[in-house]
């Protein structure tokens, strides 16, 4: 039977046949029985059917392949790594619903952020050190992507903000669900607590040992609905079961760099995204699902390498605007600096990162507006705060929050 998937490029969805779909478990929550969905282990049973997925597969891998090689020719990679990060923690945010903008979250790093939605932007704040504690524990400290290091990534991520009071770091002791106003009426409901660990365990041994021969963007795919379907903690699911998605294809050598981020691509499409999540468990068709992910990350990447090169075009045009200043241009060229890792600043901030007088900042700054490549963003004479926003316009594309 063919089914419309519903998704961008009007492909179709196949009912497998003979699918191992899970089971169903009734289960009392709050006075109510419900059926809550226990996923079969990974992976899915009768095996993917991958001849129908090579061709995007490859133009998947060979647009990743071409992002990784960004990060060799960009002159200060980390740059543009620092920035782009936070862009994917400000979207994957999002998608839970905060209102924050890129410059709130600059701001509040900064210490400079007066007026700034303090929770949303402690909860992007977060996303960050999140992202940062996993890279750090599966590169410099050699640890594996295990539970153990989900639940310490879960512990940074919830540390502040909305949702720290919910079991941060363990696992959930109590159900919870997905859409609707209690479980009865719900769209989805994850697996009781008792079967978390368990499914979380089988999760665990098939990142550890995947099929022979499994493409790694297959495996990355196949574990982040099951992670999602599992749904293990009481809050911060789904932006963690984005932030697996990078870790796994880093853990793997795929990227060298954490630069494919699909958070833009889900915001972009979530209603086919949650459609899909939820094909898979009704119906098992798992290759409908890793079409969308694989278009995902091929136009992901190439998005993401195209911005990188208008980063690059950005930073050299306006430096040889500075260069035509003349002998003024040294310091503004110091500033101009600072601003490709601090597209936010304030006059004392800049004075103490780059060791100059105040007045000379000052001066630099003014005539980095003049040239039309700064603006000053408070209209106040006093804590000004000057934006290079070219830079910010490039990176905030696709920022816009949602509708509430």
């Amino acid at each position: 039977m063919l089914v419309k998937a519903g998704f961008h490029n009007g492909a179709v969805a196949v009912d497998r046949v003979g699918a191992q779909l899970g089971t169903h478990v009734e289960t009392a929550v709050g006075g109510e029985r419900v059926r809550a969905f226990v996923p079969p282990p990974l992976p899915p049973e009768p095996p993917i059917r991958m001849e129908s997925l090579l061709q995007l597969l490859g133009q998947a891998e060979r647009a990743i392949g071409r992002l990784d090689g960004v990060a060799s020719i960009l002159p200060e990679p980390h740059l543009f790594l620092y920035m782009y990060v936070r862009k994917e923690a400000l979207l994957s945010s999002q998608i839970e619903g905060t209102q924050s903008s890129l410059s709130d979250l600059l701001l509040f790093e900064a210490k400079e952020a007066p007026g700034a939605p303090l929770d949303d932007v402690q909860e992007v704040s977060s996303y960050v050190a999140a992202m940062d504690h996993g890279l750090r524990r599966l590169r410099d400290d050699d640890f594996p992507l295990s539970l153990r290091l989900i639940r310490e990534i879960h512990g940074v991520l919830l540390e502040r903000g909305r949702g720290a009071d919910r079991d941060v770091g363990e696992f959930r002791r109590s159900q919870n669900w997905i859409g609707g106003t209690r479980p009865g009426n719900a769209l989805f409901v994850p697996p009781p607590p008792d079967h978390v660990l368990p499914c979380m365990s089988a999760l665990e041994r098939f990142l550890h040992e995947p099929p022979p021969g499994m493409p790694a963007l297959i495996r990355a795919g196949l574990a982040h609905v099951q992670f999602e379907t599992i749904h293990p903690f009481l809050d911060g699911n789904g932006r963690l079961g984005r932030l697996l998605v990078t870790f796994l294809l880093c853990a793997q050598d795929v990227l060298r760099e954490p630069l494919l981020y699909l958070s833009l691509y889900f915001k972009t499409h979530r209603q086919a995204y949650y459609d899909l999540l939820q094909r898979v468990r009704e119906v098992g068709d798992w290759e409908t699902w890793l079409e969308f992910f694989l278009l995902g990350v091929r136009d992901t990447s190439e998005q993401a390498a195209q911005t990188a090169q208008r980063i690059l075009s950005l930073f050299a045009d306006d430096r040889r605007k500075i260069e035509g200043l003349g002998r003024s241009a040294a310091s503004a060229l110091r500033v101009h600096q600072l601003l490709q890792s601090e597209a936010l600043v304030t006059v004392p901030a800049a004075a103490r990162r780059l060791r100059l007088t105040q007045p000379t900042v000052n001066k630099a700054l003014e005539q980095l507006v003049k040239l039309g490549l700064v603006e000053e963003t408070t209209g106040r004479s006093r804590s000004r705060v000057f934006a290079y926003q070219g830079y910010l316009a490039i990176l905030g594309e696709g920022t816009e929050p949602l509708p509430r």
